[in-house]
This record gives structure tokens, C-alpha cells and sequence, in this order.
């Protein structure tokens, strides 16, 4: 089998966990199946990181398009317009697109994976223009795709709400979080990352996400104010500025100690596994999630979870994450000064019980997933 990857939508370290899911999946189908032919179908930014990730196995190979996917308008037209000629050119049997968007023909059967319907749900994250955009490319792929991959039952009943698909169409494939995460950094390394980015001897809560509405950071904050007198953690965030910013700086405004709240943006891998390890909770406070994936990094890396029962958090955090009852600044409050008084055995029972959970996760499940749906459409009439 000959399976082409429309990569065309990835940008290192702007697209989110979708550059997630798109690299350990296709990381995880060359190490589990080296049968399969993967054709990559790459943009100018993302060309080094997959070759990086995926030159090593001999049944990779890449096309490399002149595209500078940053300019939105202009990746969609090239997807539109070149992408199919090169599909054609490639002899694939299949055309996955894990970007939500795909060319309307590239002569061969397509899937697209459909991560959420959050710009149906939070428009307020896109410009109008942007919005729009979105709805017509995602209608589109669903009428082109023999099959749409997503990523939670939730997303699932997302799909079903906003199109025609039928459930008979869509299929799941679960994430995972990276197995490096798991790997406990030696002392030193950890000291080292940690004292170039955060005062060390300080305590602190993180929170990982980019300040979408949905993210609902600023309520997180307003809940570090509550209990701030009274806890002598930081806050730290790592995530980059967008569309929720302005409640945010509100929220900020109110901090009497604006010192204790530490903001970073994009960092090494290293350096966020250090951050995760040396927490003493994590918080997600997020209202919309595809899927979730930071919960399942702090899981694993053995750091108690604070988070919501909302959109697809459940699916990911089962019984082993603690969720507010009230998702506002006194739910989180609450909760936060509960975690901080736990006792050291059941802290330790409770993020044992948290990682054991986790591991039902894998990407080779995912990728076993993804491979049975590329095969099923195949031969689907």
C-alpha cells in the first residue's frame, strides 16, 4: 500500500497538537509498519523537522512543494490546485490529510482527520474570514473523504452535529502522550532547565496552552489570586499569545504580586518535560478539547491533574484527574488548596494510579488505527 500524507497545514510550533498527532502517528506507522509506502507531501517550514523524523526508514519518501504555508490563503490554493497534481504524479493508493483540509480531487481515495469543531464552537478564536474559511475547506473534505479520522467520541458527536456524516464514516483513533515524558530527567539536567527559566527554590502550579478563548486561562489566574495569600506556589504558563489575551492581562491586573505569575513561550522538549516533572500540579482549565493532550503528559509525568469535565476531558482523564465542580475562579480555587495539602502517600498512590491509567494510550494503537481505515477505503466502492 501507497499512502500519501498532505502535510500542506503544519508549521513547527504553531499548529498545536495537531503537529503532535501528525508526527508521532506517522513516526509510529514507519516503525510498526514498514510495508506501508508513505509518500510525505511537505511546505517549506515543515520540510526539515519530517525529514528529520522520518528520513531513516527506507519506505519514506518526500515531495517537497515551494510553499510558504504561514500565508493561509496561499497554502489553501495550493492544496487546491498543486497538491492533486503531484498526488497523481506520486501513483498513491490513498491521500490522508490530517489537517482538517484536503484537495477537493487528487484522483485516488481520501481521508481527512477532523480534529474538532472548534471554530464552530468558539468562533471567537478565528477572525470572521478565517472562520468562514474553515467552514467551507471542512465541508468540502467531508464530502471528498471516503472516511474522516478524529480523535475522541466527543469530536465524533462534534462531526455528526455540524455535517451530513454519518457515524458509519467517521472513525477514532485516541492519542498519546510522548514516551519521553515518562523518562525522569537526571537531577542536574532538570536544575539546569529549571533555573534558566523559573525562580527554583519557588513551588509552582503550570498550565500549558496558548491563549485561545476556550483555553480559559484567565479564570485560572482569577483562582491563583483566591488562593495566592494562602499557597506559596508561582503560577507558570507556557503557552503563546492569542485571541483570549486581552481577559487574560484583566485578569493579570488583579494579581497583586504580578511576579508570581511566570510566562514562557515555546520551548525544547527537554526543557517543558522539566517543567512538567518539577510541578507540583498541573491545571488545564480549558471549556473545548478535541482530545487533551497535556493531561496525558502531566499523567505521566507523575504530576497531579486539575481540569474541567468538559468536551473530551473525560475520555482522556477518566477517574484519575481531579475536576471542578464549578468551572470558575472558586471551583479551581478549591481544588488547588486541596492538592496542596495532600499527604506524600496519597500523592504517590494517587499519580501511580494516574500513570497506570495513561498507559492505556499508545500512538502504535493510534497508528494501527489510522492504517485500518487508509485500507478500508481502498477498496470501499
Amino acid at each position: 500500500m501507497r499512502v500519501g500524507v498532505n502535510t500542506l497545514f503544519m508549521i513547527p510550533g504553531k499548529v498545536g497538537g495537531s503537529e503532535v498527532y501528525l508526527r508521532q502517528t506517522l513516526l509510529a506507522i514507519a516503525e510498526s509498519f514498514p510495508h506501508i509506502s508513505l509518500v510525505i507531501f511537505m511546505n517549506r517550514e515543515n520540510d526539515a523537522i519530517l525529514r528529520n523524523d522520518l528520513s531513516i526508514f527506507n519506505q519514506v519518501s518526500f515531495f517537497s512543494i515551494d510553499l510558504n504555508a504561514s500565508n493561509r490563503y496561499e497554502r489553501i490554493i495550493r492544496e487546491q490546485i498543486e497538491l492533486p497534481f503531484k498526488v497523481k504524479r506520486s501513483g498513491i493508493d490513498v491521500l490522508w490529510s490530517p489537517g482538517y483540509t484536503g484537495p477537493v480531487s487528487s484522483g485516488c481515495p481520501q481521508v481527512t482527520s477532523i480534529l474538532d469543531m472548534q471554530y464552530k464552537n468558539y468562533p471567537e478564536d478565528f477572525s470572521s474570514v478565517a472562520g468562514a474559511a474553515m467552514h467551507l475547506l471542512v465541508n468540502l473534505a467531508v464530502r471528498r473523504s471516503k472516511a474522516v479520522i478524529t480523535i475522541s467520541e466527543f469530536s465524533k458527536r462534534e462531526i455528526m452535529k455540524y455535517t451530513d456524516l454519518s457515524s458509519g464514516r467517521i472513525y477514532v483513533t485516541l492519542l498519546a502522550a510522548d514516551p519521553t515524558f515518562t523518562e525522569v530527567l537526571p537531577k542536574n539536567i532538570r536544575h539546569n532547565h529549571l533555573s534558566s527559566l523559573i525562580p527554583i527554590k519557588t513551588p509552582y502550579i503550570l498550565t500549558v496552552a496558548n491563549t485561545y478563548p476556550h483555553k480559559n486561562i484567565h479564570t485560572l489566574i482569577n483562582a491563583f489570586n483566591t488562593v495566592s495569600n494562602v499557597i506559596p506556589h508561582n503560577l507558570v504558563l507556557v503557552g503563546n499569545p492569542h485571541r483570549g489575551e486581552g481577559k487574560l492581562q484583566e485578569a493579570l491586573d488583579e494579581l497583586p504580586d504580578k511576579s508570581r505569575f511566570i510566562r514562557l513561550g515555546t520551548l525544547s522538549k527537554s526543557q517543558l518535560i522539566a517543567l512538567y516533572q518539577g510541578s507540583d500540579v498541573f491545571i488545564f482549565p480549558s471549556l473545548y478539547e478535541g482530545f487533551g493532550l497535556p493531561i496525558l503528559e502531566a499523567m505521566i509525568s507523575g504530576i497531579p491533574v486539575i481540569t474541567t469535565h468538559m468536551a473530551s476531558i473525560p475520555e482522556v482523564g477518566g477517574d484519575y484527574v481531579l475536576y471542578v465542580e464549578s468551572v470558575n475562579a472558586k471551583g479551581f480555587a478549591e481544588k488547588i488548596l486541596a492538592v496542596t495539602k495532600w499527604d506524600e502517600a496519597f500523592r504517590t498512590q494517587w499519580i501511580e494510579d494516574a500513570k497506570h491509567w495513561a498507559t492505556n494510550f499508545s500512538w502504535e494503537k493510534t497508528a494501527a488505527r489510522t492504517v485500518d481505515v487508509l485500507k478500508s477505503v481502498i477498496f470501499m466502492k
